[in-house]
């Protein structure tokens, strides 16, 4: 049975292996990530349907998704064209899909408070300047 709160992170995220089985919890049992399979998308869906989707597939998010993932991202899809083609809109059913997506990490709020930060390649490969170094060769500064 799960327990309530925020998802505990990943034992490996610990910075000691007994805060992972701290109190009465069941030891963490662990599989194998396999290569994701990544579905077709459905020609029918509503155009904002197929505009989430194409984002969210070259989004950094999905680095971390595994095939089951991908299939979430269907079915939400799926609802996201069923509830944009219907005549009535459900709210309630509006917070099910905005609450689906937040699983997935689709938004950068999402993505925060799990603390999950995507970087760009450009930022990571960005040179350190020694400003007084350069006002000098300048000749800003004597």
């Amino acid at each position: 049975m799960g327990s309530r709160g925020p998802v505990p992170n990943r034992s490996d995220d610990l910075s000691r292996d007994r805060d992972a089985n701290r109190g009465d919890k069941a030891p963490i049992t662990k599989g194998l990530s396999r290569p994701a399979r990544v579905p077709e998308p459905d020609p029918g869906w509503h155009p904002i349907a197929r505009l989430l989707w194409d984002s969210a597939i070259e989004s950094g998010q999905t680095d971390f998704y595994e095939s089951s993932d991908y299939a979430f991202l269907f079915s939400i899809c799926d609802d996201v064209s069923y509830y944009k083609k219907m005549t009535k809109r459900s709210g309630q059913m509006l917070a099910s899909i905005y609450s689906a997506m937040e699983t997935l990490l689709v938004t950068e709020g999402a993505r925060r408070r799990v603390r999950v930060e995507l970087q760009d390649e450009e930022a990571e490969q960005a040179e350190v300047v020694d400003m007084a170094e350069r006002k000098r060769r300048l000749g800003l500064v004597v």
